[in-house]
């Protein structure tokens, strides 16, 4: 079982490194993006935010407002330094217990649904976040084998692995509607609709 704290440890510990150590893909991102349907005006919650790897697509994309929630305060910390924009927000603590006044139009997890400690549990809740018409993805910017062997080394305790894309789409479909479910040698994404 996946303790938050052994989570925080581990994320506020490298939180100082990560951005020299992460691997992004203008072209991966932007596609994750696009089947999420990220686009101008939108009020987006970036979930797991990190230290804000996805908040200069947002920004390139001219939503109108993000708030990023993560549980380590360390990466929080790098991310407050990094952005000065009036439409970013950040907040410490549990996406379970973070903030959210208010529903969002585009609500992304991207490169960490595996440290979540029940899967389904926070798919209901965000979905519950969302505006009628808006859309909840879950992402990875590499394979689901290369996201549970990168998890396989020093991340093995707090990594529950990468369900395969079916059962995630079970479910997605039990809260949302299934718009994109993708997994091939490049990316790993579900995307669902909020219809009422």
């Amino acid at each position: 079982m996946i303790e938050n704290e052994e989570v925080i440890k581990y994320f506020n510990a490298r939180s100082e490194n990560w951005n020299d150590e992460i691997v992004i893909n203008d072209k991966k991102i932007n596609k994750i993006l696009d089947n999420a349907h990220i686009s101008e005006n939108m009020k987006i919650l970036d979930i797991a935010c990190g230290t804000g790897v996805l908040i200069p697509y947002y920004l390139e994309r001219n939503v109108q407002s993000v708030l990023g929630v993560d549980i380590s305060p360390g990466m929080i910390e790098i991310a407050r330094r990094s952005f000065n924009d009036s439409r970013i927000s950040f907040y410490v603590g549990d996406a379970e217990k973070s903030p959210i006044e208010s529903d969002y139009d585009g609500i992304v997890i991207y490169n960490a649904f595996p440290h979540f400690k029940d899967g389904e549990r926070i798919i209901q809740y965000l979905s519950e976040h969302l505006k009628d018409g808006g859309y909840l993805t879950v992402a990875h910017g590499m394979s689901r084998e290369q996201t549970d062997a990168h998890h396989k080394g020093s991340a093995k305790h707090i990594s529950n692995g990468l369900m395969e894309i079916d059962e995630l789409s079970k479910i997605f479909s039990k809260y949302l509607t299934v718009t994109t479910s993708i997994s091939d040698s490049e990316i790993y994404q579900i995307v669902g609709k909020k219809i009422r």
